[in-house]
């Protein structure tokens, strides 16, 4: 009973004297891990993690101001590839001819017949 008499008014003078903004400091540790923990949950659901490995290949679509961009990655090469509804040189020129891809990759072009000149 004795060490706990004495104890009581040492702890009350320590209170006294304690900085009020240390309970503040320990919310803003708790809230920046509560924010890292968040930002490695989102990462992992939405797998952005693909990025970061340099053997993986992601295609992603988005939509920007009405327009889409395909974007790959492969490996460490980033492209940006901008479609649009929009023809080359307008209504001019026509159609030349049909190119397939075999399995094996070469591709094959078969020219069409001929067209007279359009005037």
């Amino acid at each position: 009973m004795k060490f706990i008499k004495q104890s009581r008014p040492d702890q009350l003078l320590k209170s006294r004297y304690e900085e009020p903004l240390n309970g503040v400091a320990n919310l803003f540790d708790v809230a920046l891990v509560f924010i890292v923990a968040l930002l490695l949950t989102l990462m992992s659901t939405f797998q952005v993690l693909d990025f970061f490995n340099p053997d993986s290949e992601i295609t992603i679509m988005k939509k920007v101001k009405d327009q889409w961009q395909i974007i790959t990655k492969k490996g460490k090469e980033i492209k940006v590839k901008k479609v649009t509804n929009h023809k080359i040189g307008g209504n001019e020129g026509f159609r030349l001819g049909t190119a397939y891809q075999l399995k094996n990759g070469r591709i094959v072009y078969i020219p069409e017949e001929k067209i007279d000149e359009i005037d």
